[in-house]
């Protein structure tokens, strides 16, 4: 259930890397995909990354993400708890430089969804819980088609892979389906 643009039972850790969506449409979800470094899961990095507090010290990749501002509505970890960075009525910044039926600027529109991954096998919790998300987006949503949500790699596919080859769409739709 979505109240006030937030998700019920997510831990809320608020972002600084928002700003107000112009228009208010709401209508599309890019699917993600994080895990910092890459390959942990678990870690605190991840929040620390979208709320502007990553130590770039901590581990050498960090350095070549060193500056970086960006966030997403939802994180959904291993587990299948969720973390919202973002109330939903507001732009996250996760979406970068991409492109989706002749639009662009998605952040403007979209809401980002990271899934706690490197691109390999995501967990039964991870796709029970992003079920349910979307779902409760569909509803409380009406311009959005939950099953019609898009991967990253969709709408930049010259620079971004996520959430990666082993996301299995299909188990998605099976368990939206009932």
């Amino acid at each position: 259930m979505i109240v006030d643009h937030y998700l019920s039972g997510a831990r809320q850790v608020c972002s600084p890397n928002v700003d107000t969506r112009p228009g208010g449409e709401i209508s599309l979800v890019v699917l993600h995909s994080i895990s910092l470094p890459p390959g942990v899961f678990g870690g605190d990095d991840i929040e620390a990354l979208f709320t502007n507090q990553l130590d770039w010290d901590l581990h050498p990749f960090f350095q070549s993400i060193r500056g970086l501002r960006v966030s997403a509505h939802l994180l959904i970890r291993r587990d299948g708890g969720c973390v919202q960075f973002v109330p939903f009525d507001q732009r996250a910044w996760h979406a970068g430089r991409s492109r989706w039926q002749g639009r662009q600027a998605l952040n403007d529109f979209s809401i980002g969804i990271e899934l706690e991954g490197d691109g390999r096998a995501f967990t039964h919790a991870q796709y029970e819980r992003l079920a349910q998300v979307l779902l409760a987006l569909e509803y409380r949503y009406p311009h959005i088609d939950a099953r019609k949500s898009v991967t990253h790699e969709q709408i930049a596919p010259l620079r971004k892979t996520d959430p990666g080859p082993s996301f299995d769409q299909q188990y998605l739709e099976q368990l939206m389906t009932g």
